[in-house]
């Protein structure tokens, strides 16, 4: 076998005869290569969009899981402010009723008073008059 000038020097003709530095078959690996990577990066870029996507979503999700805790707190806070004025609302109420129960035993306390004096005043004038 005659060995090719060329191909010893590390020159190579391709299908179109023209003059290559790479081997035919090493460049068409390169070829090959150089089209699974451009597949990779369209396929990495399309995962970049769907994790976007989902990132935006999730953030989304959380904002509004956030705005819903507020407003659980909010109401939870109201709930227990209400039940306070309710608890210092029942206490005043009960502090008006025992007042206006010292009241009315006065006022009975103050009429018993009055017809037990008349009543004895009626005794008194009833044994004077024997």
């Amino acid at each position: 076998m005659a060995t090719d000038p060329l191909a010893e020097a590390g020159l190579h003709f391709d299908d179109f005869n023209k003059l290559r530095v790479l081997e035919p078959e090493v460049g068409q690996r390169s070829t090959e290569l150089k089209e699974e990577c451009k597949d990779f990066v369209d396929k990495i870029g399309q995962f970049q969009k769907i994790v976007g996507g989902l990132i935006d979503h999730v953030d989304m999700l959380a904002r509004e899981a956030e705005r819903e805790k507020m407003k659980a707190i909010g109401a939870r806070n109201l709930l227990r402010s209400v039940a306070k004025q309710r608890e210092a609302q029942q206490q005043q109420l009960e502090a008006l009723l025992a007042e206006k129960r010292m009241q009315l035993e006065r006022i009975e306390y103050e009429a018993l008073s009055k017809v037990e004096a008349e009543q004895n005043e009626f005794i008194d004038q009833f044994i004077l008059q024997k």
